[in-house]
């Protein structure tokens, strides 16, 4: 480990956003509006459907993106302050999102698109043996 590198680089705060990875809400985001204490925090969600609840710590993981929020604030100031700092346009734009999407975007294929899909792959495949 080199001196001026940092242990950690996310840390459990007020504002930053996290993915809930289980329980009834997995999947949704939410912000760590609260911290309970050593493994449990207050998360709020009012943008994704997430009912403000304390949550284990294991059951979220946590990304580089924060809010500028203060402790405790209510519903209505998080969610302005999401939509000043677009936070959830910047997760979008994330390679964790966008692998999320693609991983939705094909559970939800009907049987005839996966065929297709399949059929595109052996094409590309066979494109890519020429090309070498």
């Amino acid at each position: 480990l080199s001196v001026g590198m940092a242990l950690f680089q996310k840390f459990v705060e007020p504002g930053r956003l996290v993915r809930v990875c289980y329980g009834a809400e997995t999947g949704k985001m939410a912000t760590i509006v609260d911290i309970i204490d050593q493994k449990r925090v207050v998360v709020d969600g009012p943008t994704t459907g997430v009912a403000r609840q304390q949550l284990p710590i294991r059951w979220i993981q946590l990304t580089k993106l924060t809010t500028g929020i203060k402790r405790g604030v209510k519903a209505k100031t998080l969610k302005a302050q999401l939509k000043e700092d677009d936070t959830f346009g910047k997760w979008g734009a994330t390679p964790w999102a966008k692998r999320l999407a693609v991983k939705a975007k094909k559970a939800s294929l009907t049987d005839f698109e996966r065929f297709r899909l399949m059929l595109a792959k052996k094409k590309q495949g066979v494109a890519a043996k020429k090309a070498e």
